[in-house]
């Protein structure tokens, strides 16, 4: 890390640790901000995004088949910016399989822990404020078992990491954050600043408190995943989101060089505005698309039910292929729990409205996609 390159008192600064190295040290929260005109429309825009968003999760007849498909496709989004390569269909094909116990792959099995982080820090929240406490609980459940597992899973580090291009050392690491003996009072006043409620636009809080967690980089990995859990968890807990249904990775990960360089140069030029309007212009364009992908998904699941009329065990499965596309007899047989004949004829019924297509050609342990609900769950273009 050059010392040079961190021309900016007041986000911080960089000292030189007793073995060699530089690192750096941000400035307590809250910063000192300058609203200009962009700032404030940027703020609107998305706040405006946000409601709507909102709204829409408290008028949902069945949340539920929004917000599944949406936690996955975050983890899958999230757990790819570090490097994973499984993809939601390997997710999802995986989930559906896990009744017959079959191996996971080891980039699966990390983004279905982050699934279930998701859902342990949704629940945590009714028990917790956002904390210290609950950021190392769904800490432990992310690095649960997985590559990374042995650097203390829910234990802030207590040896010194860098952030850098695979290859890169403590000496030629772009950013090296602050070593272990000053974490304690940068994240007491981390989570001080969590606990504000009256300083700060709750969007532009947001953006500080994920840029500062970042900084701070409190785990010897996950870092990254935690610190985009935690913008859905920090809207839930401040009452700006209904039900979880914002997720900032697919925006992340298509301006991934971005937000790299826009973190950074707050630590280098104290610049705080282009990285907040960057998070708000995020804000904006993710709430706007994931409530186009609500209605998209509410009228089909309303089209393809007109097409069952009074069938319950066929609309009951259609339900299910919402949360998971993917389906087979054997996973029909134990979602309706019917037997394998009742299980097939309804299987056969759905493909033969145009529901499900058979994706295998074998003749035997065959699989079946909903292909129009797949892809409105990724985004590629309305469905018929």
């Amino acid at each position: 890390m050059n010392p040079n390159d961190f021309r900016a008192a007041s986000a911080g600064k960089v000292i030189r640790t007793p073995t060699g190295y530089a690192a750096f040290i941000p400035a307590k929260l809250p910063p000192a901000l300058e609203y200009d005109n962009q700032l404030v429309l940027s703020l609107s825009r998305a706040d405006a995004a946000l409601s709507e968003l909102s709204g829409l999760g408290r008028y949902l007849p069945n949340p539920h088949l929004l917000i599944a498909p949406y936690v996955r496709r975050e983890a899958v989004l999230s757990s790819r910016i570090e490097g994973t390569k499984a993809s939601l269909a390997d997710v999802l094909i995986n989930e559906m399989e896990q009744a017959n116990q079959r191996p996971e792959d080891d980039d699966v099995k990390e983004v279905r822990n982050y699934v279930a982080a998701m859902g342990y820090g949704l629940e945590l929240l009714h028990k917790l404020p956002l904390s210290l406490r609950l950021v190392r609980d769904i800490h432990a459940r992310l690095m649960k078992n997985v590559r990374g597992g042995r650097a203390t899973p829910g234990e802030f580090r207590r040896s010194q990491n860098w952030i850098g291009p695979p290859g890169s050392t403590i000496e030629t690491a772009p950013y090296v954050p602050p070593p272990p003996h000053h974490m304690d009072d940068l994240l007491a006043d981390w989570e001080r600043f969590l606990h504000e409620r009256r300083i700060l636009p709750d969007l532009i809080q947001c953006a500080i408190m994920h840029e500062q967690f970042e900084a701070i980089h409190p785990f010897l990995d996950g870092n990254g995943r935690i610190g985009r859990l935690l913008i859905t968890l920090f809207l839930m807990e401040r009452g700006r989101l209904t039900q979880p249904l914002l997720y900032l990775s697919a925006y992340i990960e298509a301006h991934r060089l971005d937000y790299y360089d826009l973190l950074q140069r707050v630590r280098t030029h104290g610049d705080w505005m282009s990285w907040i309007r960057f998070f708000l212009t995020g804000v904006t364009e993710i709430a706007l698309g994931a409530v186009g992908q609500a209605g998209r998904l509410m009228d089909l699941r309303e089209k393809f039910r007109a097409r069952l009329r009074e069938k319950a065990k066929a609309l009951a499965l259609l339900d299910e292929l919402f949360l998971n596309p993917y389906m087979s007899v054997a996973r029909a047989e134990q979602v309706l729990k019917v037997s394998n004949p009742t299980a097939r004829q309804t299987v056969m019924l759905l493909q033969r409205k145009g529901m499900l297509e058979e994706i295998t050609g074998r003749t035997w342990g065959k699989l079946y996609l909903a292909k129009p609900i797949m892809e409105t769950i990724e985004l590629k273009g309305k469905s018929n």
